[in-house]
């Protein structure tokens, strides 16, 4: 009976035991971002940079990358998430260094290469600008799960202004590409009444250790 006793005890023990095991060594799941846990594949890509440069998928391998939908003439949201994102750049750096943030034009029309090698180093010179025309620009968007839209300028006096004074809707969430060039998580920013739709960096950090973690 003794024995029989034993033999319990030590069951359920080892039961516990396990099971103890398994939650310590369990690693937790992102809180705040849209987090893949089978990432996502990119299609193929090619876009330009803003040194001229042809930036593809193999650009996105081995590298946790940022990717942000904006234009130069942007009022609010680019600017803000940019500074945001320059604010916590090195925080990013240090979970890992293998970080890199993309901000993709949705503006070809006037954002020239130059122009955009101008907006991007004031924020960060390591960031990328990246422009292509709208035929590569759409299916992208789509494939990355965001989306934009030229908002005609009805205000306008004339043909002139109305070609140049205009703005573009477009998505204010950031997508997260893991080393292996697939989506592995969207970030959606935190929108409230009277205030610019922004992502909260403390926020942000907390998810990318859990999901480098993860990786």
């Amino acid at each position: 009976m003794n024995k029989l006793l034993v033999g319990i005890i030590a069951i359920v023990a080892l039961a516990i035991g396990l099971f103890l095991f398994q939650k310590l060594s369990q690693k937790p799941l992102p809180e705040y971002a849209l987090y893949y846990q089978q990432p996502r594949i990119i299609k193929p890509f090619k876009l330009t940079d803003h040194h001229g440069e042809i930036f593809s998928n193999k650009n996105i391998q081995g590298k946790w990358s940022w990717v942000f939908f904006g234009y130069t003439s942007c009022p609010d949201v680019c600017p803000t998430t940019l500074q945001e994102l320059n604010f916590i750049y090195d925080d990013l750096q240090k979970i890992s260094d293998k970080t890199q943030i993309l901000l993709v034009s949705v503006d070809p029309k006037r954002d020239s290469q130059q122009k955009l090698a101008e907006y991007i180093g004031y924020f960060n010179k390591a960031f990328i600008a990246l422009r292509a025309g709208h035929e590569v620009l759409y299916p992208f968007a789509r494939n990355l799960g965001l989306m934009y839209a030229i908002v005609d300028n009805k205000q306008a006096t004339d043909t002139e202004n109305k070609n140049e004074s205009y703005l573009v809707d477009h998505s204010a969430s950031m997508v997260l590409i893991n080393p292996q060039g697939k989506i592995a998580a969207i970030f959606k920013p935190e929108i409230a009444v009277g205030k610019i739709p922004s992502i909260d960096g403390e926020k942000l950090l907390s998810d990318f250790a859990k999901i480098v973690a993860l990786y």
